[in-house]
């Protein structure tokens, strides 16, 4: 409890830093930027991201610490018809805490150094798109996540056992998938067999014994 105590009082005191040190920071708005010219964005849902002098808190799927800066703290981009691949440059965004990408059409690796990427992310939604490959083991380094939503795309391989160390998370979904192996053990929280639905490959519990 005050390891926990602990952990969530050193969030809360570098969000605080981050909100303060400044305004307009250069590097949301080339995240932005990153992210808008990765995706082809066939529903326009993106015309709303002009960069002038206008704040970027008032693009669509873009919500900011504060009105008044361009510090993004959440992009929620889901069932927007997107396609492409995941954005690196989203890194730029430092101070992001939620992404949801969900319900769209992009493809390819989730990167294998998400963490770098994403430094204090504590919701994750990549779920109902065309990601394959693995599943990054770099993800146990997302230490803040409390939601990791990874469910109806082509992800094979294992689930990385490490995953099983990420002691916050609350919602984890990896369904519909391709995944084989062992279902990774939790720390201090166990998840339904919805969790892990339609991948016949996987086993442990809380499906059948391997």
């Amino acid at each position: 409890m005050v390891s926990e105590f602990r952990a969530a009082f050193a969030l809360i005191s570098i969000l605080a830093w981050l909100l303060l040190t400044g305004h307009a920071t250069p590097s949301d708005i080339e995240c932005l930027k990153a992210i808008k010219s990765s995706f082809k964005d066939p529903n326009n849902y993106l015309a709303s991201w002009i960069f002038d002098n206008s704040s970027i808190c008032k693009f669509t799927g873009i919500e900011c610490w504060h009105q008044d800066d361009n510090k993004v703290i959440n992009i929620r981009l889901s069932g927007f018809g997107l396609k492409g691949e995941f954005p690196l440059g989203i890194a730029g965004c430092a101070s992001m805490t939620g992404l949801d990408l969900s319900g769209n059409s992009i493809h390819g690796n989730i990167p294998s150094n998400i963490s770098k990427l994403m430094t204090y992310i504590t919701s994750l939604d990549l779920s109902s798109n065309q990601f394959s490959g693995e599943i990054p083991a770099d993800l146990a380094n997302c230490s803040y996540l409390n939601v990791l939503k990874l469910d109806n795309n082509r992800l094979a391989g294992h689930i990385p056992p490490q995953i099983g160390l990420l002691n916050r998370l609350r919602t984890f979904s990896v369904a519909k998938n391709q995944l084989t192996g062992r279902i990774p053990i939790f720390r201090n929280i166990s998840f339904p067999a919805g969790s892990y639905a339609g991948n016949p490959g996987l086993c442990g519990k809380p499906l059948p014994a391997c």
